[in-house]
């Protein structure tokens, strides 16, 4: 080998050298800024939810032939594919076993993929400082705790526990009324004490950016609880009126803005033992987030589109709660109700509780064992329905029930699987008396109404007015 061939051999090496130094310096320059760009905004809310968002359309869009799979593989990730798809879908109806499927999945990519630890999901919500917790924080992690104990009863039991159910006066307000304000949360929240793990921390996170990416926004956890129904965009200015305002008085739109004065986009209210109760401490944020609960929450069976022309739906949710959406210009604001039904509680001993209950409940039994024509009436949300299910409990097994609603709310069959009980309901092209008219066809002994008046008599009669006895 000559001398040439040597020092051409040691340049080479030298050249190759400064190459991988050059490449390692370079790569390490890398994990710093990756390091501080990490520390600055990488464990937001709105970052994780991008990645998660992501993640689950890459999931759900990959095409497994062109992976080069086993057969068996092959169908297990198609399996997989399938049940994600389905979840995805099923969430944004109100089923409760999709929803725990898809935030399991999201936890599971935050641990194991995006890379969240103890000490960086205090970035997303400040556990470790109290002080800079908001009220929706403090309330999603009360419901949280709650609910090892006490499952979907937790809302009801922070309720009666902290008495937040009574009448109060609210600052600016000079008669009493049915409020949950951020400081009462506060307080609870403080009395409480909680001491989070970190599991306890990544699910409260995940609920977070579960509710603002596939499910209800503020009103996800408490549409779940076992209270009697969730309304929101009921109460505030509507938006229309911020625009008129904006340009005559600058003073009162500068108080809307610093949230002195609610907007309709922070109206959430929910209907607990028969008293309508304000949650002060909760907002859907904006105008836009209000809407898009709206356009999502009435989407179970496809009732249809809800439009300018069309301003409103009613429809069924997937555990059988009633939901009604409304939209301008039908309604000045974009709002929602969400009547739920205990049908578990649904008996005569539960509902009638008053001093010489045993009387009137006797009546009530013999009325229907006697096939009287029944009608029961009240204000909304006065227990019309609840006592209807009640009753139906003493309708002899051998008469057939053919019922007639505005929409699908009894669920009869649902308590009754062995017995001959069929529904009908309106849509679009069939009224309710041509349903009645169907029914007559149908062989059945007791016929159950639930609309409003101006039609047939029934055996019995779920009414909203008194007029129509």
């Amino acid at each position: 080998m000559t001398i040439t061939n040597i020092v051409l051999i040691l340049v080479v090496l030298g050249i190759a050298g400064y190459v991988v130094y050059y490449s390692i310096k370079k790569k390490k320059e890398a994990e710093v800024e990756v390091e501080v760009d990490v520390d600055d905004k990488t464990y937001t809310i709105e970052k994780m939810m991008e990645f998660v968002k992501r993640r689950l359309d890459e999931i759900t869009k990959i095409n497994l032939y062109d992976i080069g799979l086993s057969e068996e593989e092959l169908k297990r990730r198609k399996n997989k594919k399938y049940e994600l798809k389905k979840a995805l879908k099923g969430c944004t109806y109100g089923d409760v076993n999709d929803k725990k499927y898809v935030k399991e999945l999201i936890f599971d990519l935050l641990e194991k993929e995006y890379g969240v630890t103890e000490s960086n999901i205090s970035k997303s919500i400040p556990f470790d400082i109290p002080s800079l917790l908001t009220a929706q924080d403090k309330f999603d992690i009360i419901i949280h705790e709650y609910q090892k104990e006490f499952g979907y009863e937790a809302l009801g039991e922070m309720i009666k526990k902290y008495k937040l159910d009574e009448l109060k006066y609210v600052q600016g307000e000079s008669k009493p009324c049915y409020v949950i304000t951020d400081d009462e949360i506060g307080q609870v929240f403080e009395q409480e004490n909680f001491q989070l793990s970190f599991t306890d921390k990544l699910e409260i996170v995940v609920q977070r950016i579960y509710q603002k990416y596939k499910g209800y926004s503020s009103i996800d956890e408490v549409r779940d609880m076992n209270v009697d129904g969730v309304s929101g965009g009921v109460s505030g200015l509507p938006e229309s009126f911020l625009s008129q305002v904006a340009q005559s008085d600058g003073d009162y739109l500068e108080q809307v803005s610093e949230h002195k004065v609610p907007r309709a986009c922070d109206s959430i209210w929910i209907f607990f033992q028969g008293k309508s109760i304000r949650l002060a401490f909760l907002s859907f944020g904006t105008e836009a987030e209000l809407k898009r609960v709206c356009q999502n929450i009435y989407k179970y069976n496809n009732p249809g589109q809800l439009s300018d022309t069309n301003g409103y739906k009613i429809n069924e949710m997937k555990d059988g709660s009633r939901v009604v959406v409304v939209r301008p210009s039908f309604s000045e604001t974009w709002a929602f109700f969400v009547r739920k039904f205990d049908v578990k509680r649904a008996t005569l001993e539960q509902i009638v509780r008053f001093p010489g209950k045993e009387e009137t409940i006797e009546l009530l039994k013999y009325l229907v064992k006697g096939a009287r024509i029944i009608s029961i009436t009240g204000e909304q949300g006065c227990g019309k329905t609840t006592m209807l299910m009640g009753m139906i409990e003493n309708i002899y097994e051998t008469m057939n029930i053919r019922v007639q609603e505005t929409a699908f709310e009894l669920h009869l069959r649902k308590i009754y699987p062995t017995r001959n009980i069929l529904t009908f309901r309106e849509t679009e092209t069939i009224s309710g008396q041509e349903g009645l008219d169907v029914q007559k066809k149908t062989d059945g002994s007791v016929n159950i109404i639930r609309r409003g008046c101006n039609r047939p008599r029934s055996i019995l009669d779920d009414t909203s007015s008194p007029s129509c006895i």
